[in-house]
């Protein structure tokens, strides 16, 4: 079970009801404001990751190389797309534990990573085989 879900909301009542008994009304109304700025500042960079993502084909990134250096194992789903600047190509299937996504560039270089619980485990890079350089014509 993901205790952030839980954790997170009793923290912010016991700031609010901390507040409450400090300050009164006032403190409540200050650690209040504090947590929905908190959320709407969250709200707006959600929003922002995607309508950029929503403007880029569906698993394109500009590169897999570049994307597979900046992953970092225990990152969200929202964090990715932010990196790469689209959604992923869901390679699992829908509702399935753990979710593959796999995000492409121009060179088919592929990168498809895996998360478990919205948190990123593991990820693999793919780069196509270089064809061999046409070798010059023999002389003769």
């Amino acid at each position: 079970m993901n205790l952030q879900k839980i954790f997170l909301p009793i923290v912010g009542g016991a700031m609010v009801v901390m507040a409450w008994q400090a300050y009164g009304w006032a403190g409540a109304a200050l650690a209040g404001g504090a947590l929905v700025m908190y959320l709407l500042l969250h709200f707006n960079r959600m929003m922002h990751v995607l309508r950029k993502a929503a403007d880029r084909p569906k698993g394109y990134v500009g590169s897999a190389v570049m994307l597979n250096a900046k992953l970092k194992p225990g990152v969200n789903l929202l964090h990715v797309m932010a990196l790469t600047g689209s959604i992923g190509e869901l390679v699992s299937t829908e509702g399935e534990q753990p979710e593959v996504f796999r995000w492409t560039d121009g060179s088919e270089s592929q990168v498809t990573c895996e998360f478990k619980h919205g948190k990123l485990e593991k990820w693999t890079l793919y780069r196509p085989p270089v064809p061999d350089e046409a070798s010059p014509p023999a002389a003769s």
